[in-house]
């Protein structure tokens, strides 16, 4: 498919919402908090301590916990659609200059530039221009924006076009960021726009938006992949379409009141969370504005797939190690069964439901005051129903709110131990930080439990020792110790 809107336009609607946005950047219920308007959003890198991302136009967000952003600073340059890859001490600035069908015309250039620091209070901070790595001339069938990097095995890649043409790659220098001489573009894929380029596991994968953009609710964005041994091509999706046929497995897409999703850049934070940038085109809780989104990345059968937050509801929390359930430690409460009912009734007896046991019967046992949390055979018992919300007002952290994670039901919450430690629960949740938890979702589908207050950079989570006790340790992303999954649960009658 075309764009809905020629780039002329597009980048006249997009200088009109960043302005727009910065007089009104007011928080409201979306993924992220803060000032997170934005178009054609690079990849998101550290630089100094916080997390920078830069859009069309010039304009960026900062963020120190990839949770709440607000205004930037501003790129010099200008034009649309840039990247940002950090190469030892230097940060690589790629952008676009004309084209797009701006004023009708398909002529651009990608420029290159370079800073030690994305900050500007930093002595570091100062921009070098490289030059022009790529162009196009608005006769041939390219157009020369929206440029990707990638750095793999010491060679580093740039992506680049859009749905006039082809997609093309073209090799530079890391050492300098200079078009490395001799090296022509080679064509890899049509119809689609907003590249990216990753390598996993000898594998490289181009991402591109297919559909239409800039069209707010109306708009069609979504990002698709497709996979070759070989950076240069072909590119083939799972069905074995070439990209330069149009093929493209879908990774993200439209869903809830998010609509128009494009423009992927990998965030990888370690220890198997593995995230990624996007803008929507469309946020319906935010007028419908473009803005920016963190979003978990799942890896199946060795493609890339969109993955998602816990959603608010009332779970079996299940270890992947053991397949017992997270509960309460309490004395275990039998439901009331003349056993005779089952074993010495007649086939034709007539047959009832039994009622679930009730909370007032399990928690009759449970002790006063703090309570330690276990493992268990999961028995569909009040003790191990779990209900988790993101607490409002308490931030997040790349992406994922900081949830409660209580009894269901109860006020009793889950939290950490006053010497940090271990898990326990406590009679009343008070929103403090021993009583939040950051619940990530894995590459492999699972989810790891960390608790908000930990000292910055320990990698704590809550990991299953052997079948039955639930601990903190560190976390070790090839141990399935510390993964866990959500199972959906009736709640406490």
């Amino acid at each position: 498919m075309k764009e809905a809107l020629p780039k002329a336009r597009r980048v006249a609607i997009i200088a009109g919402a960043i302005a727009l946005s910065q007089a009104f950047a007011t928080p409201a219920l979306a993924q992220l908090e803060g000032n997170v308007f934005i178009h054609d959003p690079s990849t998101v890198v550290l630089s100094d301590g916080k997390w920078y991302t830069f859009g069309t136009r010039g304009g960026g967000l900062v963020s120190e916990d990839g949770w709440t952003w607000s205004d930037g600073p501003v790129r010099p340059g200008g034009g649309v659609a840039p990247d940002v890859i950090k190469i030892g001490e230097r940060y690589y600035v790629a952008y676009a200059v004309g084209g797009g069908g701006l004023n009708g015309g398909h002529a651009s250039e990608i420029k290159v530039m370079w800073t030690k620091s994305l900050d500007p209070g930093s002595p570091d901070f100062k921009y070098h221009d490289v030059g022009t790595v790529a162009s196009s001339d608005g006769i041939e069938r390219n157009d020369a924006i929206d440029p990707a990097f990638l750095l793999a095995d010491g060679r580093l890649w740039l992506s680049y076009g859009t749905y006039f043409g082809t997609i093309r790659i073209v090799e530079l220098d890391p050492t300098t960021g200079q078009r490395l001489a001799g090296n022509d573009p080679v064509d890899v894929a049509i119809d689609m726009e907003a590249t990216a380029l990753l390598y996993r596991d000898g594998w490289y994968y181009l991402l591109g938006t297919h559909g239409t953009c800039c069209d707010g609710p109306n708009s069609t964005y979504n990002i698709r992949v497709g996979r070759s041994r070989d950076v240069l091509g072909p590119y083939l999706d799972h069905m074995d379409v070439p990209l330069l046929r149009g093929g493209g497995k879908l990774v993200s897409a439209a869903h809830g009141r998010m609509i128009g999703a494009g423009h992927f850049g990998l965030i990888d934070l370690g220890g198997g969370v593995e995230k990624f940038s996007l803008h929507y085109e469309a946020d319906m809780d935010r007028s419908g504005r473009s803005v920016l989104s963190i979003e978990p990345l799942l890896w199946r059968d060795g493609w890339p797939v969109g993955g998602s937050n816990l959603t608010s509801g009332t779970y079996e929390i299940q270890s992947e190690r053991s397949g017992n359930a997270l509960q309460l430690k309490t004395d275990f409460v039998r439901i009331g069964f003349d056993a005779r009912r089952s074993f010495m009734a007649n086939p034709g007896d007539p047959v009832s439901p039994l009622p679930d046991q009730s909370l007032a019967d399990n928690s009759a046992v449970w002790p006063d005051g703090t309570i330690r949390a276990d493992l268990s055979a999961y028995m569909v018992r009040p003790n191990q129903h779990w209900t988790i919300a993101p607490v409002e007002g308490a931030g997040g952290y790349f992406g994922a709110p900081y949830y409660s994670i209580k009894i269901a039901g109860t006020d009793r919450a889950l939290a950490v131990t006053a010497d940090g430690g271990e898990v326990e629960t406590v009679p009343r949740f008070t929103g403090g930080d021993a009583q939040l938890w950051r619940i990530d979702q894995l590459t492999d589908g699972t989810y790891r439990i960390s608790p908000k207050g930990q000292p910055s950079g320990n990698d704590t989570a809550l990991v299953a020792i052997g079948t039955s006790t639930a601990s903190l340790n560190r976390f070790d992303p090839t141990s399935d110790a510390g993964r866990w999954r959500f199972y959906p649960a009736e709640p406490p009658r």
